[in-house]
């Protein structure tokens, strides 16, 4: 799905600047797997981040007791690419941002969508950007993302991570993860890296 691009976003650095952004969407694993094909992104962490907790693993977080969600860290380049870009491809082809406290087949808060802000200057493209989609009602349902401030982004346990190039064959990763890159590639080109 093509939507448009944020209306308020930071220009392209004339350097290269490493910067991080917190996205939360449904299951990391194909979240992840896109960001790792978006141009600029230098690394994917997949995580959990927005509990009250102060600590987080799969076991606490999957029960849905620890208040987080499942997350990736992103660390990106801003000469190449924006932070606004980032949440373009986010809202567009990483997850449904208008489902509640789901994604898929997979349900419960830890689920949820989320952009965990780290930066005033993140919080307000991020405002900003959910307020644009949602006047231009390019979705048929309301947007139901949070945008809230980084407490703390744990990462996941080792084998969560790059699980999509590791198990290609995945039932899960064929069903869900897979048609989202052919989208990302599809959808912008000029952002893909393959």
């Amino acid at each position: 799905m093509v939507i448009p691009n944020p209306q308020l976003d930071e220009s392209l650095s004339k350097t290269p600047h490493i910067q991080k952004a917190v996205f939360a969407g449904g299951c990391f694993w194909g979240v992840q797997a896109v960001f790792q094909h978006v141009k600029g992104v230098t690394l994917v962490v997949s995580g959990y981040s927005g509990g009250k907790a102060n600590q987080a693993d799969y076991s606490s977080v999957s029960s849905g007791t620890s208040g987080h969600a499942e997350s990736v860290e992103i660390t990106y380049d801003t000469s190449i690419i924006t932070y606004g870009q980032l949440l373009k491809v986010f809202f567009s082809v990483a997850h449904n941002p208008t489902e509640l406290n789901r994604q898929g087949p997979d349900t419960g808060t830890q689920y949820r969508s989320g952009v965990f802000y780290i930066t005033p200057e993140q919080q307000r493209i991020t405002q900003a950007y959910i307020q644009q989609l949602q006047k231009s009602r390019i979705f048929k349902q309301d947007i139901v993302t949070q945008s809230v401030p980084l407490t703390h982004f744990y990462a996941a346990e080792n084998y969560h991570q790059n699980y999509f190039k590791n198990h290609p064959d995945s039932a899960y990763i064929i069903k869900f993860d897979a048609p989202k890159l052919v989208d990302l590639k599809q959808s912008y080109p000029e952002l893909y890296l393959p």
